[in-house]
């Protein structure tokens, strides 16, 4: 019997930072949370809410919160997937989005 390894096209960081989201679509939604672990193709997230599947997502990575200047990472992609979990007896929604263009902000 063969072991199976992941292989995964990028390098994943396991990073919890502060993460903005806004869902395209006729209205922006606009919601909050936080990073399980990004790459250059994508995103895993923590939300209370659930971004719609297969829908256009822009999110905002604070990556300095407590420096002397706020960086921010400004992305597009979309919502590949979403599934409900409990956190704290809390609903909250782990999400993969991925990562189609970028652009640093500073605040």
């Amino acid at each position: 019997m063969s072991t199976f390894l992941e292989q995964r096209r990028t390098r994943r960081f396991t990073l919890q930072l502060p993460l903005y989201i806004r869902q395209g679509g006729p209205e922006y939604v606009p919601f909050v949370g936080v990073t399980k672990n990004i790459s250059s193709s994508g995103v895993l997230f923590m939300s209370e809410k659930e971004p719609d599947l297969g829908r256009p997502i822009e999110y905002v990575v604070t990556l300095n919160a407590d420096g002397p200047q706020p960086v921010s990472l400004r992305c597009v992609g979309k919502v590949l997937r979403s599934k409900l979990v409990a956190e704290d007896q809390t609903p909250a929604y782990q999400v993969a989005a991925t990562l189609e263009r970028y652009e640093f902000v500073r605040l």
